[in-house]
């Protein structure tokens, strides 16, 4: 693979023709089709409910013919079927590794890893990390979560795989992660970008600076973000280095999509995922650079394949050759939100992404916000309210009034809406390892769990 001088893991692979990307594409997509209907109870009732035989599939759009697949979905067949339900494949024999999705929005998803799953993940997230520069001899201090919940893993077998040194923090314990920072001279950071930012605000709490480290760029993933520009400029100011945006999902893989050096979007390993996007009213795709909602099929794995996973994510797809020489498709601005994370208000429909673009666009404030939504009743009025925190060293309280209106007419224009704006002292709104929760529902008729 040429792995210590090319700029690809796997030049072959990464620069496919799409005719070649294709033909391979439905070679597995056929392998995989009639595996899990003839191993998979799951699967076999689906297709025959939608009147599908593995010999239907002749084209790569013939997937379309297959149902969808819904988290909930999922959750039903384990519960009926505790606790791998029937779209495991694979032999019990070649189990290896068990890990759930996290659960923060009902009961986690078990998934098997086999033997070959391990390995097939392994090589896809080494071949993320090399794209953004990773090499043999980086120190890579590894902030995702370990155990159960899976990235962490993924990442380490990936950084060893490369020949780096890792450092198996994992996700929180701050205080170790900056004397390994500084003390083992780190080069490469992984964590979410909720806590990259963190760490550059304890960093500094700390009295250092970026000439203090060694690290020279950063892959973030976990939540969206990254790719939010003021969010990648936070992060690459605290921490002095390049930052590069990552994706995975429990059910499909933790560590599968990530950024290049070109920073043109997220590059999907099409080798390994056919990857759709799909119109969440019409079911059917939506033309190429449009946004839809990113559907996945396994083309490789062994034991718990997803065929035409909804993952709720919504995204736009290009499917030029990225100017890095990688010919697979890839999602420009990345993950641009989750449907499910929409906020009606007013009438209006909006993201929490969009808050935190106006959020940390400016230099008084730090990048942390929370969006709170209540009813009073009294009037019969819904109130969105945005709770910031002032960089303290950064403004006179005389300019407070002002700024705040700068505040509101930017949060105005992007929303749509005029929300109310309140201001908190700096680190009083909470910091986190972990996927952040950044907004309260607390109006009686949209009550729901976030």
């Amino acid at each position: 693979m040429g792995r210590n001088t090319s700029m690809f893991y796997d030049h072959k692979i990464e620069t496919m023709s799409r005719n070649d990307l294709e033909a391979l594409q439905l070679a597995r997509l056929k392998w995989q089709v009639n595996r899990c209907y003839h191993g998979s109870g799951f699967y076999r009732e689906r297709f025959d409910a939608a009147g599908v035989l593995p010999t239907d599939i002749n084209t790569l759009d013939d997937i379309r013919r297959v149902p969808f697949v819904r988290k909930e979905e999922l959750r039903d067949e384990q519960a009926q079927y505790p606790f791998l339900g029937r779209f495991t494949v694979a032999s019990e024999t070649d189990f290896r590794e068990v890990h759930p999705s996290t659960g923060t929005t009902g009961t986690p998803v078990n998934t098997i890893w086999s033997a070959t799953d391990v390995q097939y993940i392994t090589t896809v997230t080494a071949r993320t990390l090399w794209s953004i520069g990773v090499r043999p001899g980086d120190v890579l201090q590894n902030a995702f979560a370990y155990g159960l919940w899976v990235a962490g893993l993924a990442v380490h077998y990936a950084g060893a795989e490369i020949g780096c040194l890792v450092i198996p923090i994992g996700a929180a314990l701050t205080e170790r992660q900056i004397d390994y920072m500084v003390g083992f001279e780190s080069t490469v950071l992984i964590a979410t970008p909720s806590y990259a930012i963190y760490l550059a605000e304890q960093l500094k709490a700390h009295n250092y600076n970026t000439s203090d480290i060694n690290l020279r760029i950063g892959c973030f993933g976990g939540e969206p973000g990254t790719e939010v520009p003021a969010t990648r400029r936070a992060i690459e100011n605290g921490l002095g280095i390049e930052a590069y945006d990552y994706y995975g999902l429990a059910e499909i893989g933790p560590t599968f999509a990530s950024e290049c050096s070109q920073k043109t979007g997220l590059h999907w390993s099409e080798d390994l995922h056919l990857i759709e996007v799909i119109d969440p009213e019409t079911q059917e795709p939506v033309p190429e650079g449009e946004v839809g909602i990113l559907v996945i099929t396994h083309l490789k794995r062994n034991a718990t394949p997803m065929i035409r996973y909804w993952t709720n994510d919504l995204v736009r797809l290009d499917r030029s050759s990225c100017p890095c020489g990688r010919t697979h498709a890839r999602s420009p601005e990345g993950i641009l939100g989750r449907a499910d994370d929409m906020i009606v208000f007013m009438g209006v429909n909006f993201y929490p992404m969009q808050v935190e673009q106006v959020v940390r666009s400016f230099d008084e404030l730090s990048p942390e916000y929370r969006i709170r939504l209540t009813h009073e009743a009294s009037t019969h009025r819904d109130i969105c309210t945005i709770s910031v925190e002032l960089e303290q060293e950064k403004i006179l309280q005389e300019q407070v009034p002002v700024l705040r209106t700068k505040i509101i007419n930017a949060l105005r224009e992007t929303l749509g809406f005029r929300p109310e704006v309140e201001f908190v002292d700096q680190g009083d709104l909470e910091r986190t390892a972990f996927k952040a929760k950044r907004v309260t529902e607390e109006r009686p008729a949209f009550a729901r769990k976030l």
